[in-house]
């Protein structure tokens, strides 16, 4: 038992340093480096010891046998720490990767969720929101890439970073919208801070930022008490073709083409997130087009072509 005994002491910091080199020099020292590592970061669980135990001790039997003499540490009734070290290998795999949490929809799906705060996100279709679980009570911060709308609840400030800008509130209800070359926010209830471009907005109730193109566009006031699509239908007021078009094949899973047509042309009007063909009616009337179905792909065109 002097092996496991000197082993304990070492563990405990009870060795000189004459003993610490000697016991350096014995086969699995290294393990023993990592169990002394985790043992004191964290606290194991109860787990199967004895098979953790022939893990470890075939791990060992098939390291090659130096030529140079060592020696062997006697690991019969040391299975615990053995044990220990699965575990907490596996304990610090979650503890320093795993902090991340991520939410994501795909083409034509939307989810609600909570954050550890409670405040609610309610996120469109082919979105992602990611945030560190682990920091949410000290930082209330969190990535978007994608559409979404936030009930916040009072505390910290809450901020939503994208690529194009970044916005915080205390607690409100807002609406955020970052897609390619388009970047949109709006205000529903409280106030809202937006930096865009090292330039500071706020927005009341009623109000919107929005970024077209990487311009700043003017934007009518409105009324509504939640974004359009939250009641199954996308809306948009003087937005270009091609920012509708990417939005309908979100929702519809259908890729469009467009064949001599203007996409910079501005849209004002809405179309259903539940009926494709009036979906596509709705866009292509208004602006003059015609279009045709081939599968999950759709053209564009214009009248007489």
């Amino acid at each position: 038992m002097k092996d496991e005994k000197e082993i304990l002491k070492w563990l405990n910091n009870e060795l000189s340093s004459e003993e610490i080199n000697d016991l350096k020099k014995s086969e699995g020292f290294e393990t023993l480096e990592k169990i002394a590592y985790y043992t004191a970061q964290m606290q194991a669980p109860s787990i199967d010891a004895e098979a953790a135990l022939e893990a470890f001790r075939a791990k060992n039997s098939s390291k090659n046998k130096s030529k140079t003499k060592v020696r062997h540490l006697n690991f019969s009734t040391f299975y615990k720490v053995a044990a220990a070290v699965v575990v907490l290998l596996t304990s610090a795999y979650f503890l320093f990767y795993n902090t991340t949490q991520t939410f994501e929809t795909h083409i034509a799906q939307t989810q609600t969720f909570n954050l550890p705060d409670n405040s609610q996100v309610l996120l469109n279709a082919n979105s992602k929101i990611t945030f560190n679980k682990s920091k949410w009570d000290e930082y209330r911060t969190l990535t978007l890439l994608g559409e979404a709308y936030f009930q916040v609840q009072k505390g910290k400030t809450f901020s939503v970073n994208t690529t194009d800008g970044v916005v915080k509130v205390l607690g409100t209800h807002f609406n955020v919208k970052q897609r390619d070359n388009y970047y949109e926010v709006s205000c529903y209830e409280g106030l809202v801070s937006v930096t865009y471009n090292n330039q500071t907005i706020k927005l009341p109730p009623g109000e919107t930022f929005r970024v077209v193109n990487k311009q700043i566009a003017s934007v009518a006031n409105f009324e509504s008490q939640n974004p359009s699509w939250m009641e199954k239908e996308s809306s948009f007021d003087r937005i270009p073709l091609s920012q509708v078009i990417a939005e309908l094949e979100r929702q519809y899973d259908i890729k469009i083409k467009v064949d001599d047509v203007d996409t910079s042309k501005l849209f004002t009007g809405s179309f259903t997130h539940s009926n494709q063909k009036i979906a596509l009616e709705s866009v292509t009337i208004p602006l003059k087009l015609s279009y045709k179905t081939d599968g999950k792909t759709i053209s564009f065109y214009n009248y007489g072509l």
